[in-house]
């Protein structure tokens, strides 16, 4: 027999790791027998039964959750009686999110996926994180700004049952978003804003989707002061703050179905991918030259994610700028990471791909829940243990940052 093989017991596991000498510690592969006749004369010996917390693995915080008495804040229920499971990576999530991410030197940026706006989340967790300066730019599906549109026209959406007959409800005018129904006219009303407002002539040229988007909360700033409603729109409220909102595929919505719409009768508004491609890693780059730290707050997945951590790839392997990639990442989604699809990549997956910096995978978190959930509780929980942070308005910033960019760009393929 090797020596190798001497100095193990059954198993193939380390003669030590089975606890059956006097005095070693207990494990799932140690004497059995031993074992248990150590713990009954423990129980025989003191009442005071427990177990010596020895291995590394047993350093976390006990699981000894406050009892719940309907008097708890936002801040006590996670921190007390989140303890595990998803419920858990919640809990490290909101850690993250303001003990890390919101420090005043790192630039945070959100994706938005899945219908979150229709169901009110611009209005109760977006703006007001946009507001307290806890996020700084924005990629969306298109989507997402076209439903919030509704609400700052004045426009309204109801809870409903997603067991209604969708036959019935085509029938009376009612469109439905699983259970959010809303009449067939604020369709059409909102399609009608929208031809309103592109055929101005600021809108007239070739624009980055943050150019376009900024216009349009423009707009929507004035209707809401028109309708005398309280600031509903998130577009409106990027408007005020000077944050920049991308959309990864600017066609696929309503409202790149609109500009096509008008490019049959001659109108000129064309929104260019490839600045958004650039203004997007400018952002990324300019907050890591400047002595900051750039993280990413994914709301879902889909194109908006990718389309935010590419701006890594794109500096480091299509522009060849030295770089190692995002310092924070949290994500909130449903989706299973086994499937090969991009919502459900992980990050160390996309520390493969230099969009993560893996010396900062260990602070990464991912949160297996439905974004309406998690995002409500992660807004409070920011908004009450931390102060607003200053507007860093990026959009204001976006030639400046283009400047940097271009300038490491010719230094690195000189």
């Amino acid at each position: 027999m090797s020596g190798s093989a001497k100095g193990r017991a059954r198993g193939g596991f380390k003669a030590s790791r089975h606890g059956s000498g006097a005095g070693e510690r207990a494990s799932a592969a140690g004497n059995k027998s031993a074992q248990k006749k150590a713990a009954e004369q423990r129980e025989a010996k003191s009442p005071k039964v427990g177990t010596k917390a020895v291995s590394h693995f047993l350093r976390g915080k006990r699981i000894e959750p406050r009892k719940i008495d309907g008097r708890e804040t936002v801040v006590q229920l996670v921190e007390g009686t989140f303890q595990s499971y998803n419920s858990g990576r919640l809990r490290e999530a909101c850690a993250l999110f303001t003990e890390l991410m919101l420090d005043k030197q790192v630039t945070v940026g959100m994706t938005l996926t899945g219908a979150l706006t229709p169901a009110g989340l611009g209005m109760s967790t977006i703006i007001p994180l946009m507001e307290a300066g806890f996020v700084d730019w924005i990629i969306s599906t298109g989507a997402n700004l076209y439903h919030d549109t509704h609400f700052g026209l004045g426009l309204s959406m109801h809870r409903g049952n997603p067991q209604a007959s969708d036959t019935v409800l085509r029938e009376e005018g009612v469109v439905r978003i699983y259970d959010v129904f809303f009449d067939y006219d604020v369709l059409l009303s909102t399609d009608a804003f929208f031809r309103k407002i592109i055929r101005a002539p600021e809108f007239q040229r070739t624009m980055s989707s943050a150019e376009f988007h900024h216009l349009c909360g423009k707009y929507l700033v004035e209707r809401e002061k028109a309708l005398g409603i309280p600031q509903k729109s998130l577009l409106a409220a990027a408007y005020r703050c000077g944050v920049p909102i991308y959309t990864s595929s600017p066609g696929d919505s309503s409202i790149g179905m609109n500009i096509a719409a008008l490019a049959l009768e001659g109108g000129t508004c064309v929104i260019d991918p490839n600045r958004d491609v650039n203004e997007t890693a400018s952002i990324v780059l300019h907050a890591k030259r400047s002595g900051g730290q750039s993280a990413v707050l994914i709301a879902g997945g889909g194109s908006p994610k990718n389309f935010a951590l590419q701006t890594e790839p794109q500096i480091q392997e299509v522009l060849g700028i030295d770089e190692k990639g995002h310092d924070y990442f949290l994500q909130i989604t449903d989706a299973r990471p086994d499937t090969g699809g991009l919502s459900g990549a992980t990050p160390a997956e996309a520390v493969s791909w230099g969009k993560i910096d893996p010396d900062k995978l260990p602070d990464a978190v991912v949160c297996y829940l439905d974004s309406t959930i998690a995002l409500p509780i992660l807004t409070s929980y920011a908004l009450a243990k931390r102060k607003p942070r200053k507007l860093k308005r990026l959009y204001d910033q976006r030639e400046k940052m283009m400047r940097t960019l271009v300038r490491e760009f010719e230094r690195a393929n000189r």
